[in-house]
This record gives C-alpha cells, sequence and structure tokens, in this order.
C-alpha cells in the first residue's frame, strides 16, 4: 500500500474508503491540542461566515424511524455531542461536524451541544448547517484561568481545552450521556456505534494504548512522591486521547469527578507534577478505570510532532475516526500548499472556500 503515500489532491468518496481499509505503520501516542497558527483569514473582515459553504442536505434512512416526539434535547432518542468551538479551530471543528453528519445512518437524530466562549458564531452554525439540531453553551475562561499552569506549549494553555472537563455541569441533566469529540478530527463510520459503546459500568469509555510509556505523562516530582504516586496503587493505568470519549454523565455527576480533577490541577500549581496541559488529570483520575473502545474510533497523531513537515501513517486495522491531533493541521497545511498525504482524508469534509470539483461523497 505504498501508494497510499503519494495522494494528493482531492479525493472521492469511493477512494476515500479504499484508503481507510488497509493497516499501515504504528506510531506513538500525540495529546489533542490546539494549534498555535491561526487561520488569520477566517477573521479578517468578517469573512468568517461568509468564507463557508452551506452543507449538502442530511435525511435518515428508512430503517431510522421517527424521533422520540420531543423536540428539545431531552428527546430520549438522540445521540449527543459535545465539541468545542472557537474561531481559530472553527474550520476543523466545521469539518467535524460535516462527517458525522454525511457518515451517519440517522444523521436527523444527532444533536451536537457546542462549547463556546463567544456566541457570535451561532449564525455561522445555523447558515451552514439549516437542519442542525444544536445548542451553545457558554463556558467562562475565568473558570479556570487560575487553575491553568504553563506548559510546554503554549496552545494547551488555552481555557476552551479544559472545557470537556466541566460537561456534566454545563449540560442539562436529561442528557446522561455525551461523545466529546475533539476539533481536529473526521468520523467516516456511522457515529451510533460509537454511541451504543457498553461501558460496562466505568465513567468513561475511550481506545487505550498499553503500550506507551505512562510514566513520561508525569514529572519525577510527581513519581518520587509517593503520596502522589499512590495515586495509581491499585490500578493499570494506560495512556488514553482525551479527544475521543463516551462519558456517562449521571456517573460523573454522582462522583463529582469535576471537582476531582481540578484538585490535581490545583497540586499541579504548587508543585508541577506534568507538562502536558489537560490530558494528566484526566489520566489520574480515570487511567485504569476506562472502558475500553476499539482504536479504530481514534487513529490519532496524524498531526504529527513538532517537527516542521512531519506526516504520520495510521496505525494498522480499520478505521471509523481520523485524529489530527498533534501540531499540524489539515487546513493549515493545505492552505499553506503543503499537505501530508493524509490531509486529503480530510479535505472532502472541509466547508471553507469554494466547492470541490470531485463532488459529493455521501
Amino acid at each position: 500500500m505504498l501508494w497510499v503515500m503519494r495522494l494528493s489532491g482531492f479525493f472521492s468518496a469511493a477512494m476515500v474508503m479504499l484508503v481507510l481499509s488497509p493497516s499501515f505503520h504504528s506510531f506513538p501516542p500525540a495529546e489533542a491540542i490546539r494549534s498555535s497558527h491561526s487561520d488569520g483569514y477566517l477573521r479578517s473582515s468578517g469573512a468568517i461566515a461568509a468564507g463557508f459553504r452551506r452543507a449538502p442536505p442530511f435525511r435518515n434512512a428508512a430503517e431510522c424511524g421517527r424521533s422520540g416526539g420531543d423536540p428539545t434535547v431531552c428527546d430520549p432518542s438522540l445521540v449527543h455531542i459535545a465539541i468545542t468551538l472557537d474561531e481559530e479551530y472553527l474550520r476543523g471543528s466545521i469539518a467535524a461536524v460535516q462527517s458525522v453528519l454525511r457518515n451517519a445512518i440517522c444523521p436527523e437524530n444527532v444533536f451536537f451541544h457546542f462549547l463556546v466562549s463567544d456566541h457570535g458564531l451561532e449564525p455561522l452554525v445555523r447558515s451552514a448547517f439549516p437542519q442542525l439540531r444544536f445548542k451553545f453553551y457558554h463556558f467562562d475562561p475565568n473558570r479556570v484561568r487560575n487553575l491553568i499552569s504553563t506548559s510546554v506549549r503554549q496552545a494547551l494553555e488555552q481555557p476552551l481545552n479544559y472545557a470537556r472537563n466541566y460537561l456534566a455541569d454545563l449540560l442539562e441533566p436529561c442528557v446522561r450521556r455525551i461523545i466529546y469529540l475533539d476539533s481536529d478530527l473526521v468520523v467516516v463510520d456511522d457515529v451510533a456505534k460509537l454511541w451504543d459503546t457498553d461501558l460496562a459500568g466505568r465513567t468513561v469509555g475511550a481506545p487505550e494504548y498499553c503500550h506507551a510509556n505512562f510514566t513520561k505523562y508525569f514529572t519525577d516530582r510527581f513519581w518520587s512522591d509517593t503520596r502522589l504516586a499512590s495515586a495509581f496503587a491499585g490500578r493499570r493505568p494506560c495512556y488514553f486521547n482525551t479527544g475521543v470519549m463516551v462519558v456517562d454523565l449521571v456517573r460523573w455527576r454522582l462522583s463529582g469527578y469535576t471537582r476531582r480533577i481540578e484538585r490535581w490541577m490545583e497540586i499541579q500549581k504548587a508543585d508541577r507534577i506534568y507538562e502536558l496541559g489537560s490530558l494528566p488529570p484526566f489520566l489520574l483520575v480515570f487511567a485504569g478505570h476506562v472502558a475500553p473502545i476499539e482504536h479504530r474510533w481514534n487513529q490519532h497523531g496524524l498531526g504529527g510532532d513538532n517537527v516542521r513537515g512531519s506526516c504520520r501513517d495510521l496505525h494498522p486495522g480499520p478505521v471509523s475516526l481520523l485524529h489530527w491531533s498533534g501540531s499540524g493541521k489539515p487546513w493549515v497545511r493545505l492552505g499553506s500548499d503543503r499537505p501530508c498525504p493524509l490531509d486529503a482524508l480530510w479535505q472532502p469534509y472541509d466547508l471553507y472556500g469554494p466547492a470541490p470539483l470531485s463532488g459529493s461523497f455521501r
């Protein structure tokens, strides 16, 4: 399959499916981050809304049936997805939404919960997705500003990175389960399959990577202090990427996990026990207690390392979700005419700019 590395330009739907099926080389995990690169062209001259096309219409398949009849967020037939939305990652977020809708069997049953610090983006969402069922939730940056410590990369210090910690507080109590998705990914399978994951009594489900060197996510200060390191006593912690999670919000609320995460952030401020933004507190609270999900649901690391021009392949095996975690984002690389080969798999879902010549992919 060496021909995959030579792919460029726009992909048709058939080509995308051919590329997603084979095995590729493995690579180590990388945390999903907000890129330090800005889409300046999205912000200039009030062009944010004007720059995005309207998404093609989407309809439920015949086997979906009708929704529960409740027009609100409390409709029990809904699949709930949370995603952050801001100007810097706007192009990625819109592509992520588009990918979910285009590959879902029952797209009209999907409800998006957008976590925002600026409600000014709501008209854009309504323009791009006239049929979409969604709600905006304001996340106040001041809620975490004093809890965020400096990181190895400034991009990891953005308050909206921490909004996922507060889903149980922000969303309505009737929302009992949520899929959290980062903005730098596309879903290439029916998201209902991920929604139906059996969490086996656990609060969080995610693909785990137990081959990763878990110790590297924390400082020597942490591992040398038995009081801190004992947090993992009695459990086998494995790395998991917080950019794709299925969360039982009922269990989260009952167990007060938001406060547990905040407590570790407070310890970090005082003792410097990790270097990587919002990921380590999740590992401290949940690693070793995660319901494992198939790796196909987070083929991560496609953003590469902090090396200019670094490109990655996929993990071996089937693919249901492609995740550009790491420093490189496909819309930035495509915009600068320096894409990586796999960025072409993101491109068909991009709604920014003129329509691609390859036509529909569904």
